[in-house]
């Protein structure tokens, strides 16, 4: 199928690795221009290098950028003016118990997760508006929906995505710009793969074994039972992403593997 990105131009934060680097691939072999970010210059330079080589006619290049910080997200801006789709796919997570999470680690988890998105869509929202045609798309997940207890300050700033995105969708009324979520559930990104691996060697298992365990007993709601591959997310960022998905707008879809119990 032809997405039609041709000489489209996409900023996909957080990706040097995981469902953002996945994503901007797939961007890449549609024909997009795609700028990346990442921490540091030697990670973006190595990934630029590795598209590159895997994709020799990519148009690709690179900002570092750190979204706690708004300074180096004022760079960013001023380094890339104007994007045709932004993909808001930078965040952070970890498990705490929610009596030992301080409110800086609130104000931090919102910061990155959210405020990063809110600062980028709205330097690039007024001139997809002007221009008639833009996509924003919010990297959410079904924490979103069903808030993990275990990481109760994430699920939290996921579900203000949600927010934003649908909010922000109410402004594009009888254009061609649209804003929509995507709800990842259990993703095989390189973070998960060494969580599990890690596991599994302590538990001395297979990591095959581990992995069922993990959807019997922390995601039984699962009907895909097993990790969804990162690829499989970015094939429907990309969609998203792309004119044929001109009629989905505010939307919040789910590629979860069925974990949410829910009918809409």
């Amino acid at each position: 199928m032809n997405l039609q990105l041709n000489n489209k131009t996409a900023l996909v934060t957080g990706s040097t690795a995981g469902i953002g680097l996945a994503t901007a691939r797939k961007l890449l072999e549609e024909g997009a221009q795609v700028i990346i970010t990442g921490r540091t210059e030697d990670r973006i330079q190595s990934v630029i290098q590795q598209l590159k080589t895997e994709l020799p006619n990519a148009v690709v290049r690179g900002v570092a950028v750190d979204f706690s910080q708004k300074n180096t997200i004022d760079s960013l801006l001023e380094a890339v003016p104007e994007v045709d789709i932004l993909v808001n796919n930078a965040g952070i997570f970890g498990p705490k118990a929610f009596a030992d999470i301080p409110d800086e680690d609130w104000f931090r988890f919102f910061e990155v997760n959210v405020m990063s998105g809110i600062r980028l869509a709205r330097h690039y929202f007024p001139a997809m508006i002007a221009k008639g045609w833009g996509r924003i798309l919010f990297i959410s997940s079904e924490s979103a929906l069903q808030i993990p207890e275990e990481m109760i300050h994430y699920g939290m700033t996921k579900t203000a995505q949600l927010a934003v995105a649908r909010g922000l969708a109410e402004l594009t009324k009888g254009t061609a710009v649209m804003v929509n979520a995507v709800l990842p559930g259990p993703t095989a990104s390189e973070g998960v793969q060494d969580f599990v691996a890690d596991m599994a060697k302590h538990q001395q298992k297979d990591r095959e074994q581990v992995e069922r365990e993990f959807f019997q007993n922390a995601r039984p709601t699962s009907l895909l039972q097993r990790f969804a591959s990162t690829d499989e997310v970015a094939n429907m960022v990309v969609y998203l992403s792309s004119p044929l998905a001109s009629a989905t707008n505010g939307s919040a879809v789910r590629v979860d593997g069925g974990v949410v119990k829910a009918i809409v």
